[in-house]
């Protein structure tokens, strides 16, 4: 057996993940992404920011998604007594409280369009928005 061990990399087989014999040198490189080496924190400050980011992107896209979801059930007429309508509907109550009545108009899907739509598309332009400032940190 040489010094580079059993499986030598000229060989077309994976490096050995110790030396073959006893003093020999380390021939293998490490059994990534196991054995790697990790990266100095300074390469790693980033990684909370960009998990964050990450989390208020999705719940921005996930209020975005009730609001349009309840706009789409309204203007189809869905049954309101159906459990998963009467869900939709008081999650897009929530999410856009804030913002009921600033439209005011005679047709009810309008209004309804209109009420909810604004939200969706305010929390969708200030969650990416501030999702992609905390992804620059």
């Amino acid at each position: 057996m040489s010094a580079r061990g059993a499986y030598a990399p000229h060989n077309g087989n994976p490096p050995a993940p110790y030396p073959a014999e006893p003093g020999a040198p380390y021939s293998g490189a490490p059994n990534a992404p196991y054995d790697a080496p990790r990266p100095p924190a300074a390469d790693r400050k980033g990684v909370g920011a960009d998990r964050l980011a990450l989390i208020i992107h999705g719940l921005a896209d996930i209020a975005a998604i009730f609001l349009g979801l309840w706009i789409l059930l309204y203007l189809l007429d869905a049954n309101q007594a159906n459990p998963f309508v009467d869900f939709v509907h008081g999650m897009a109550d929530w999410l856009a409280g804030w913002s009921q009545d600033i439209f005011i108009m005679d047709t009810k899907g309008l209004r309804v369009f209109f009420n909810c739509g604004l939200p969706a598309v305010i929390y969708l332009v200030v969650g990416h928005g501030v999702a992609a400032w905390l992804r620059r940190l």
